[in-house]
Formats: C-alpha cells, structure tokens, sequence
C-alpha cells in the first residue's frame, strides 16, 4: 500500500513538473445552419456546417526549451456536424510543426498561404457562408490549390515588433499541380487601423500552362462600435485576369453585431465578372455561444454561354448557369470550446 502510495505521489509531481513545462489542448467549434439557396429556376434547401465560422476539430501543443525558446505543434481538421463526418483530409485546415522566439516562427507543413490572409481578415463575412468574399473568386481556370492553403510549406512569422507584422512561406510542388508557390504578407496594426498587404505567386506545374498569381491588400478601421473594412485584390493567369473590390462594415448593436459587405469583381472575360450583395446579423448568447442569420445577392454578368457561375457560397448550392443571379440566406447556430 505505501509503495502504491509513494508510486502515486512520485507520479504526480512529475505530472506536475512536465505540466510547468508543455501544455497540449484540445479545441473546436460546432457551427450549423440551415441555408435556402435559389440560382435562376433552381433551388436548394440545406443543413450545412461553416455558416458563421469554420466548423473544427483540432489539438496544439506547446514546450518550452528553455533560453527563450518553444517547440510547437498544431493539427486542426474539418468537421461537418450535420452529418457527423470529417471532410476530406481529416487534418486538412492546418497541420504544423514549429519552433518560436526572439527571433520569430518558424513553421513546417500544411498552413493558410499568405496571400489569402486579407481575403479573410478584411470580410465582415470572415470568409463564411453565403456572404463571403471568396464567392466571387475565381484560379482562373489555372488548376492552382494554394487560394487558401498550401501543402508542404516553410513559413517564417515576424516576431512582436510595435505593430509590424509579416510572413513569407514556401511550399513545395513534389509534383502535384498547383502547389508549388511562394508568397508574402506584411502588415500593420495600431490602434484603431490595420492595413496588410500580399502577395503569392504558383509556379507552373502539371498542367499548368503558365504562373497563377494573386497580389491583395486590405485595411479596417475601428470608429467606437462601427468597423469600416476594405479590399482589393488582382490575380493573373495566362491572358486571364480578375480584379476583386470590396466594401464592408461591422457594428455592434447591443448583444450582436450587423454586418455588410458590397464587392465588385471585373475580368478581363465576363466569366470571371460578378457583383454580390451581403446583410447579415450575429447575436451572442455567450462569449462562446452566438446565433446568427446572413442573405446575400450575387449577380453573375455576362450571357447564359459566357456569364460567370459563381453562387452564394461554393458549398453545396443551386447550380449556376451562365449569367444568373444567386440568392442565398441561412439561420444557424455556433459554439466554440
């Protein structure tokens, strides 16, 4: 029994010493909604995850090595709770190992690219749902994967410098179309303003005829409960190109936060042109809790054989046919832990 005893206490102080030193979490958020979708005659009801925010289920871990420095892993997969599955990779959001300090991080693996950073942070939308910014984005036709994240990359962050910021990344192709790709971010926060701009570049490979490229900026601006937001954005591939505009807004309304969004997309073809529309409200019920609705508008230019198809939401939606309007709304439930 004392040897028990003794086992049990030596144990735990261990447990204890190696708890001073690292620390793991596990972490996530569940995100439901049901969305109306209707694109021309076409229409389609569902539950779908990712309304507000990007459903999730990941664990990330910190060690201190002593002198400064840290060793750090993070994998974050998808999670579609309407069905209870994982979709696709199951750590397909982000699935890193790092080591951080004075100096900065550095990261090894799957990661956002830098590139689409302004893309998210600059949305009222965040990139989420019927109203979000990527919904009149297009590669172009190019086959590059890197939009949103890039496999095999080495990025290096700026460490804590006033209100500097920045990243660059390189991912290797290892002779997969489309991810092969260099990019950079840098920006600055202060105050009430914060304004970043990036670029990233996907280098031909497979059957990629030529480099895609996408170079953005973007700012906010903080005025007490109102948050004006604002982006542009240029990408290129052979003799296509898109050019995206962005006008938004966030305030804050007692519990919640309405939110708005207008953006403008030109092509150097009218399929890559569109305009979209986006009203939305958040309600929160907690710090971790909140209810929100969202309706969007988006109006593909062009005719039926040369209008752009883009939809209110990539995700599952009515198909679109050349030069149609979409119309999406969705009411849903989220909660992070």
């Amino acid at each position: 029994m004392k040897k028990s005893l003794l086992a049990l206490a030596a144990l735990t102080a261990f447990a204890g010493v190696a708890s001073a030193q690292s620390s793991v979490t596990l972490f996530g958020l569940v995100d439901l909604s049901l969305r109306s979708q209707k694109t021309g005659t076409n229409s389609t009801q569902t539950m779908v995850p990712n309304g507000h925010s990007s459903s999730r289920l990941g664990v990330r871990g910190v060690e201190d090595l002593g002198g400064g420095m840290r060793a750090g892993f993070w994998i974050e997969g998808d999670m579609s709770a309407d069905d209870g599955t994982a979709a696709g990779q199951m750590w397909r959001r982000r699935s890193t190992v790092s080591v951080m300090g004075g100096f900065g991080e550095i990261r090894l693996g799957r990661d956002y690219t830098p590139s689409f950073w302004n893309h998210t942070v600059f949305d009222p939308f965040g990139t989420n749902g019927v109203g979000s910014a990527l919904n009149t984005v297009s590669t172009l036709g190019s086959g590059a994967t890197t939009l949103v994240r890039a496999n095999n990359s080495v990025g290096y962050f700026l460490p804590a410098m006033g209100g500097l910021y920045g990243q660059v990344q390189i991912a290797a192709g290892e002779n997969v179309t489309g991810n092969k790709y260099t990019g950079l971010r840098v920006g600055y926060a202060a105050g009430p303003a914060n304004v970043a701009i990036g670029w990233g570049n996907t280098k031909r490979t497979g059957a990629m005829l030529d480099d895609f490229t996408d170079i953005n900026v973007g700012g906010s601006y903080k005025m007490g409960a109102f948050t004006l937001m604002g982006q542009y954005a240029k990408s290129d591939y052979l003799a296509s190109s898109q050019k995206n505009a962005l006008v938004g807004a966030t305030m804050a309304v007692g519990a919640g936060t309405l939110r708005a969004s207008y953006i403008r997309a030109t092509g150097s073809q009218s399929s890559f042109e569109a305009n979209q529309v986006a009203l939305g409200y958040v309600h929160n019920l907690s710090k971790r809790t909140w209810l929100y609705t969202t309706y969007a508008r988006l109006k593909n230019e062009g005719t039926a054989a040369t209008g752009a198809r883009f939809v209110t939401s990539g995700s599952a939606g009515a198909a679109a046919a050349g030069g149609l309007s979409s119309t999406g709304y969705e009411f849903g439930l989220a909660h992070s832990f």
